[in-house]
């Protein structure tokens, strides 16, 4: 277990894991956003894509361990790398004024809490059923899970969607900063190609905030049908 004990000792170490799960946290995100834009085709595509989602049975389960694991990792290299660079500058600056570094880059750890936070609401409300059990108990005609009016009765309350925009601007500072930042870690450097790196955090950022508050905001504009409520 030294590796590990060096790792976590190392900042080096801990931006290589911030960098390799943020990768595979960022695909996820851009992954479930495309799932969930199928809202947009009706309720058969959507209620259609979460069943087979639901027949995907153990290797479903498998997946959400090894996102939950990957998650994780990320939040405690967060923490770690936090730590390492305090102690590499015990005594704070006396006036301290960025000039180099984003406002994404700076915000990232409170970010990151706020995400976490989300997350877990998340979860409650649209994986687990917790805070809306009615919205979680439809069922289409077809006996499925009705995905279609659990979003659409979700985000026809206003302070639902004021929370989840609010979660989609920490996301996408934190992609902003972290996906640009990926590149860096790898060590990639050129001239010719620098601005396009730089460009790629604010670019993929801006699309996954944009896809995903399209979801809300079309619902509670009442551009989405009513669904038809089942049992």
């Amino acid at each position: 277990m030294g590796w590990l004990r060096k790792t976590l000792n190392s900042s080096i170490g801990m931006k290589w894991l911030m960098a390799i799960s943020g990768v595979l946290l960022s695909l996820f995100v851009l992954a479930h956003m495309a799932g969930n834009l199928q809202v947009f085709l009706g309720p058969e595509a959507i209620n259609h894509y979460a069943d087979n989602l639901q027949h995907l049975g153990a290797l479903l389960w498998i997946m959400r361990i090894g996102l939950l694991t990957v998650f994780v990792t990320h939040a405690v290299a967060a923490v770690r790398l936090t730590q390492l660079n305090n102690a590499a500058r015990p005594v704070k600056y006396a006036v301290h004024t960025p000039q180099v570094s984003r406002y994404s880059s700076r915000t990232m750890i409170y970010g990151g809490f706020f995400l976490l936070f989300f997350v877990l609401y998340h979860l409650a409300h649209f994986t687990l059923g917790f805070t809306h059990p009615e919205h979680f108990a439809l069922h289409d005609a077809q006996g499925r899970h009705d995905v279609y009016a659990m979003l659409v009765l979700g985000f026809r309350q206003p302070l639902v969607v004021a929370l989840y925009i609010a979660a989609m601007g920490a996301l996408m500072l934190h992609l902003q900063h972290g996906v640009s930042s990926f590149f860096q870690t790898l060590g990639a450097n050129s001239p010719k190609y620098n601005h396009i790196f730089r460009a790629a955090g604010p670019v993929y950022s801006a699309i996954i905030f944009i896809g995903n508050c399209s979801i809300p905001l079309a619902i509670l504009a009442g551009l989405l049908p009513y669904p038809v409520v089942g049992h």
